[in-house]
């Protein structure tokens, strides 16, 4: 379990790099004796637990929609990411693979970025005939992609959730993150940019203001977390790339067909 300590002290005002020094309420536990069991983290939390509610957004369940993003998520979101941000990665979490691959993520790499290209190299091997199917200048996107990782600059380590979603980040009464769940989807260490990058993209994957969503948020993460734009949308096609057959293998699969539209309107894939 990662413990946040109290009351999300230190979570939503400035700061949160990685390069501070954690805050003194902020422990790191090992999940379990294999490292393979859940993590949860968990913010402001006591003994007894205040009633959670889990952030809801529009998504393709959902009979009515919002255009706007509830400030309230915003604040909640940026809150987690901030204090994702100060807790530094460790070498269990190097050794962890991501769903859809076969071997930890940073073996033989000692950067995340290398790693994550690495990683696109494999994926596009597994499946990438059927994606460039859908999309077009396919090698060369990858090859865009691949280069815009190494070229980087360096950054922080630390712990990646990989899919801060809606259901996934609980709230008290008043809006604040108490725990945030289901880790295992993307979980690795690397550069808080990447969390920031994918949570901007698949926080509202299916509603019909979703591209809106994904713009204003990546601004939002922008501006408020002092991530360079490129940085995020070169994160963004990483993602896409790495997971876009873990569930189907054409546009009959919602996942797949959102990957293929990501990188189509994606300024590094596609320059």
């Amino acid at each position: 379990m990662f413990d946040l300590g109290g009351a999300g002290e230190g979570l939503a005002g400035e700061g949160g790099l990685a390069e501070d020094a954690p805050p003194a309420f902020l422990k790191v536990e090992a999940a379990g004796a294999d490292g393979n069991e859940d993590v949860q983290v968990s913010v402001g939390c006591t003994s007894t637990h205040p009633r959670w509610a889990a952030l809801a957004a529009p998504d393709s369940t959902h009979t009515t929609y919002e255009r706007e993003l509830p400030t309230r998520h915003n604040n909640a979101v940026l809150a987690v990411l901030r204090g994702l941000a100060r807790v530094p990665g460790t070498d269990a979490m190097r050794q962890l693979t991501v769903q859809g691959d076969d071997r930890p993520l940073w073996r033989d790499h000692d950067r995340f970025r290398d790693a994550l290209a690495a990683l696109v190299a494999r994926a596009a091997a597994r499946h990438g005939a059927a994606l460039a199917a859908n999309v077009p200048d396919f090698d060369a996107g990858v090859q865009r992609t691949q280069k815009a990782l190494r070229s980087l600059p360096d950054a922080p380590v630390t712990v990646i959730h990989g899919d801060l979603v809606p259901p996934n980040i609980h709230t008290d009464a008043a809006g604040q993150p108490v725990a945030v769940l289901d880790f295992g989807f993307y979980t690795t260490a690397g550069d808080p940019a990447f969390e920031a990058a994918v949570t901007a993209s698949i926080w509202d994957m299916y509603g019909p203001h979703a591209e809106e969503h994904a713009t204003e948020l990546t601004a939002l993460f922008a501006r408020e977390l002092g991530y360079a734009p490129a940085t995020l949308a070169t994160y963004q096609a990483a993602y896409a790339l790495t997971t876009y057959d873990l569930f189907g293998l054409d546009d009959r699969d919602g996942h797949f067909r959102w990957c293929a539209q990501q990188l189509l309107r994606n300024s590094v894939f596609s320059a």
